[in-house]
């Protein structure tokens, strides 16, 4: 499993320089405050929230093709329109990850350029980790331009004086160096750290639920998880269905519960194969489908499935949860997922929104305010860090409603 304990963005559009929570390169940062489990972003519009959201999608885009293809992918426009304006650094992002409580964290850095042609590609990628509980990280991935070394093993490294303090070090060249190297070597038994880092970052899902998409009738083919628009809604229902009908019905009892006017969820295997599911509202005798149900009812229903997936996914980003739903349902939804991921290394959630009542359900310390500086650029902070918060939160003031009347951000 694992978790993000800090993310640094250098030169992503408006993100020039926005550092959260715990990381390496910055010995300030190294004594910073992990991550939270849920994390939730907040601002006014134009501030960067859809942008860092972007940017975990980038990294994604990134794993599955190559970083020219993944700036070009969408509404980005290419490497001259992400990078940040007035910049001639190139793309960088820091992660600070670790796996469980009793593994060492892992640094893993990646810097995209343009090369003379003006294409992009990877011109550095890193992963380091201490060998010892103590003492300085160690590089066991180290690419400058498509060449370098990787490392053998779960106890080795080099220092940045270029001394093997142990293991086994390979020389390495890729033969695409738009391509990250993570996703080469990760497929390598032998580079079993490497290979866990990538695992990790396979696993993100950026969520994006549209109702239109969840009304889709598909094929009758099961699938483990939720897409990015919920288009494949009843075939995770078939799924988890055919996993264990009692558990997924009892998650359906527990699900139909916070669903307003709703009474029972029942699913129903049709003659084909495909697997629908019945919603019985207030009101009325005879059941509806997925076509017919409100934009906000399929929402929600596809959030608390999402919180209930049995291979949960190690980190989900949603954008704005709130759109389409009443905001008194909020604060459950919140509640919801602050105790889905729980307080280990199983599940992280990062969240953008601009409802204080969704917000108003969490803590000072999982609250962080996107606001742009004088450069025009954004810069995040703690809701924690900002003058009095904490201690009006203690005194049993919302963190929603502090934001709501600009105590902060």
């Amino acid at each position: 499993m694992g978790k993000i304990l800090g993310i640094a963005i250098q030169n992503y559009g408006t993100l020039h320089d926005v550092r959260m929570g715990q990381l390496f390169s910055n010995q300030a940062d190294q004594k910073g405050t992990p991550l939270e489990n849920i994390v939730a972003i907040v601002g006014p519009s134009g501030n960067g929230k859809s942008t860092l959201a972007d940017v975990f999608g980038f990294i994604s885009d990134c794993l599955v093709g190559d970083v020219e293809t993944a700036c070009d992918k969408g509404n980005r426009g290419g490497y001259e329109r992400l990078v940040s304006q007035g910049s001639n650094d190139p793309i960088r992002f820091e992660i600070y990850y670790k796996e469980s409580g009793k593994e060492r964290p892992i640094t893993y850095e990646l810097t995209i350029a343009q090369d003379k042609m003006g294409r992009p590609y990877v011109k550095e990628e890193r992963l380091r980790q201490r060998i010892k509980k103590y003492g300085y990280p160690l590089s066991f991935l180290h690419l400058q331009e498509g060449k370098g070394y990787a490392f053998i093993g779960t106890e080795s490294g080099q220092d940045d004086d270029g001394k093997v303090i142990s293991g086994q070090k390979e020389e390495v060249e890729l033969s695409d160096i738009r391509k990250l190297g993570i996703v080469t070597l990760g497929a390598m038994k032998q580079y079993s750290r490497i290979e866990k880092f990538l695992s990790f970052l396979k696993s993100w899902y950026l969520c994006y639920f549209t109702p239109d998409s969840a009304r889709q009738l598909q094929t009758a083919a099961p699938m483990p998880h939720l897409d990015r628009t919920g288009s494949n809604l009843n075939n995770v229902a078939q799924y988890m269905y055919r996993d264990s009908p009692k558990d997924f019905q009892r998650i359906l009892d527990e699900i139909q519960t916070k669903l307003p006017n709703i009474r029972r969820i029942q699913p129903v295997k049709m003659p084909n194969g495909q697997m629908v599911l019945e919603f019985y509202q207030d009101g009325f005798a005879e059941p509806f489908y997925s076509s017919r149900m409100s934009d906000g009812t399929l929402k929600l229903f596809a959030y608390y499935l999402l919180l209930h997936e049995r291979d949960p996914r190690q980190l989900v980003f949603i954008e704005e949860p709130e759109n389409g739903l009443y905001h008194q349902y909020l604060v459950n939804l919140a509640t919801e997922m602050a105790q889905s991921v729980g307080k280990g290394y199983g599940k992280q959630l990062f969240i953008t929104t601009h409802s204080p009542f969704f917000v108003n359900a969490l803590l000072p310390e999982q609250v962080w305010v996107l606001e742009k500086g004088e450069d025009g650029f954004s810069v995040a902070k703690r809701a924690s860090e900002y003058n009095m918060v904490p201690e009006l939160v203690e005194e049993g003031v919302s963190i929603g409603n502090l934001w709501n009347n600009r105590f902060f951000g």
